[in-house]
């Protein structure tokens, strides 16, 4: 599915380049950042927490990110999604209770959602249960079926699964919506050859074709900088330390690291409540 809606833009890079373009879709963020560090990948498309964390690892260089109509511009949202019978006011109500999170390395479907209840003085493993099941269809199914207490996934496929009819407007309602989220970057890896560099984000930049845009629901690509994505940076800080701060079991080996990475990588064993 996802292989096919980016044939355009396959096909539109071919036509621009004149080289044979591969597509992949990566099983997993892991495997995708797995894919940049053995040089199997010359660009990738990264959420701004996949290229923070690949960035440890590897040199990227981002040069490309899609910009949608109106006032969203370069930017997405996050929303958190409940039972629309249960008796929640706001998110600060989930505390005690299990919510379904997407990928751990993702940015709309865990990162940003976390931040989130952070701010509404919810801290993971402390004071709610989280359920990573990996995509963002999977945590909208988990609500609706009312497996979970609310569930966490990015507005744009919320709005997809509801137009639809996958999910039934009925069923499930919204707890809360994010703050505006930095897009993703397409990003080059270390050591691709310059003209290439040059000719690829060039034909990001002309890209008009409305097939190719489409899956990304944008009207162009504008130019990416590592800077772009400091907003997330400054929330995963903000999350990790308040992590360190904790007094809860099984978190004082993390005391004493002010490693952002190290801190992170952390993250992706959920430690489960007492």
């Amino acid at each position: 599915m996802v292989q096919r809606l980016h044939e355009p833009l396959q096909r539109y890079l071919e036509k621009q380049l004149g080289i044979a373009v591969e597509l992949v879709v990566g099983k997993s963020y892991a495997a995708t950042g797995e894919a940049l560090r053995r040089g199997h990948l010359d660009i990738a498309y990264l959420g701004p927490v996949s290229y923070v964390l690949q960035s440890r690892y590897v040199e990227l260089e981002p040069f490309a990110r899609p910009a949608h109509p109106g006032a969203a511009g370069p930017t997405f949202k996050a929303v958190i999604i409940a039972p629309r019978e249960r008796d929640l006011a706001n998110i600060a109500d989930l505390r005690g209770k299990e919510i379904a999170l997407g990928d751990l390395a993702s940015t709309s479907g865990t990162w940003v959602p976390r931040h989130m209840l952070l701010e509404a003085g919810l801290l993971a493993d402390k004071d709610y249960r989280r359920l990573h099941l990996g995509t963002h269809d999977a945590v909208a199914a988990a609500v609706a079926g009312k497996r979970v207490a609310a569930g966490a996934l990015k507005q744009g496929v919320f709005n997809r699964l509801l137009e639809e009819g996958q999910l039934d407007p009925a069923a499930v309602t919204v707890l809360a919506e994010s703050r505006p989220i930095p897009e993703y970057m397409w990003t080059f890896r270390a050591g691709l050859d310059p003209w290439l560099k040059e000719d690829l984000r060039q034909s990001f930049f002309r890209l008009r074709t409305p097939e190719a845009l489409r899956p990304y629901q944008a009207e162009c690509f504008i130019p990416a900088v590592d800077a772009d994505v400091d907003r997330v940076r400054h929330w995963m800080e903000e999350i990790l330390q308040s992590r360190l701060q904790s007094r809860s079991e099984g978190l004082g080996a993390l005391a004493g690291s002010n490693d952002l990475g190290a801190l992170a990588a952390n993250e992706f064993s959920p430690t489960p409540i007492h």
